[in-house]
């Protein structure tokens, strides 16, 4: 069902649309909750670093495939907002031609260098064979990745933030099972772990892409004749909000990754805890991240409709409906973390454990913070001033990078942890500065 995100009160509006989405996102990180829970817990602490070195690096193409959702999103959400349904079909048909050539050439790069960037970030000798082979299949299933962050983004963009979400509690909840299965029953070790994803992956893309079409059937055309199938025009619209957004991820991605290499020097124990202990910290900054997605799009919606009104009253809204969902989790992750990493770590060595600790203690209180981030961020893309949005999330990322490095000469591995509060803290004041100041009404496309 499409939902016109112009009309009704900002916070109720956004409410029920930023609900489902975080339910989505909760059953998207399932599929990485559940390869890291089963490799640890069914095959061991070693599988775990494995699927968790890797993980660092799927975040690259995982950068794509968001950057290709919010540049279709965006622009779908002003043309839905405008009602401009022949230019919005026309942008869809854009989107999906353009992401099937960046799929492929990001998959020949993959396939080609995987092993290189393992061995660049001093991935130890006794999991970089697991570490290759997870990764190996993960590039085959890109397509699935891509169309279908392509085909939520199209959802979102029309209100509909129900449908996606229907897909991946159905897919999530099978991967888990299919997991479990090819893990002890069919004895595939981090394989199967690997296919499994692959396998629900791929079913709910192609459902996603198929309702995306039957929804696009039953929007009725303004103007007559046939609907082009490519626009240049849209084609750099939707680029200039596709690339910043690519970059801002790609390079938080390679961030993490030169965060992994200084982690991978401390050993497996430590990169062990750290893989636990990310993935709950990554459930949280994904979720929050969701919602900033909620607010661009009710951002973009509002500006095709011109009721630019509307804007800043939806960013109040946001910030009370984030730090509401900031709140339990930050109490569950700093005092039960040891129980939540237990999940991931079937019997932890001492420093898997405490390592894991250290960076929920240290970075839970800071959800507050972070959360502000991306719901300005939200805004300020939604508007489409992209320069503002990559100027802080560049900071963040500089930041936490060389303060890591910096810090963890004279703290060991707690001196990496203590970085990224620091980066966090700085971008989001950077990023209120440019909400504020105001002005960014005249950037809105």
């Amino acid at each position: 069902m499409n939902v016109d995100l112009t009309c009704g009160k900002p916070s109720r509006v956004l409410f029920r649309f930023c609900l489902p989405l975080f339910g989505s996102i909760l059953f998207q990180q399932l599929y990485n909750l559940a390869d890291s829970l089963v490799a640890g817990r069914f095959i061991g602490e070693q599988a775990l670093a494995a699927v968790g070195n890797s993980y660092e690096i799927t975040l690259i193409f995982i950068a794509f495939g968001f950057g290709c959702n919010m540049g279709c999103s965006v622009i779908v959400s002003q043309l839905f907002g405008g009602k401009r349904f022949s230019e919005l079909k026309t942008a869809v048909y854009t989107a999906l031609i353009a992401t099937g050539v960046l799929c492929l050439l990001l998959m020949s790069g993959g396939l080609l260098f995987c092993t290189r960037l393992l061995q660049a970030i001093h991935t130890p000798e006794d999991i970089l064979a697991d570490s290759r082979l997870y990764l190996d299949i993960y590039i085959w299933s890109l397509p699935f990745v891509f169309f279908y962050n392509v085909a939520t983004g199209i959802f979102s963009a029309l209100g509909d933030s129900k449908t996606p979400f229907c897909f991946l509690a159905a897919s999530s909840t099978a991967n888990i099972g299919m997991d479990i299965l090819f893990v002890t029953a069919f004895q595939m070790g981090v394989a199967g772990v690997a296919w499994a994803t692959f396998l629900c992956q791929g079913v709910s893309c192609l459902l996603a892409v198929l309702f995306v079409w039957k929804r696009l059937a039953a929007i009725a055309d303004e103007e007559q004749g046939p609907v082009p199938i490519f626009s240049w025009n849209l084609f750099f619209r939707i680029a200039r909000i596709a690339i910043p957004s690519i970059l801002q991820q790609s390079f938080i991605s390679v961030g993490n990754i030169l965060l992994q290499g200084i982690i991978n020097t401390f050993g497996s124990g430590v990169i062990a805890g750290y893989s636990a202990a990310i993935k709950l910290n990554n459930l949280v900054i994904t979720s929050l991240t969701t919602f900033g997605n909620g607010i661009s799009n009710f951002t973009a919606q509002n500006v095709g409709a011109g009721k630019m009104e509307r804007i800043r009253a939806g960013f109040s809204a946001g910030l009370r409906l984030t730090w509401g969902i900031c709140l339990p989790l930050f109490l569950a992750w700093f005092f039960a973390g040891k129980l939540l990493l237990r999940v991931f770590l079937e019997d932890p060595s001492g420093l898997a454990m405490q390592t894991g600790l250290d960076i929920l203690h240290i970075l839970s209180p800071f959800y507050f913070v972070i959360g502000t981030k991306l719901i300005a961020d939200g805004v300020l893309r939604g508007a489409g001033r992209m320069n503002a949005f990559m100027v802080s999330t560049f900071t963040d990322l500089i930041l936490r990078v060389s303060l890591a490095k910096l810090f963890s000469l004279s703290l060991g591995a707690a001196g990496i942890w203590l970085a990224w509060p620091v980066g966090w803290t700085v971008a989001a004041i950077l990023s209120l500065l440019f909400y504020r100041r105001g002005g960014w009404e005249r950037d809105l496309a």
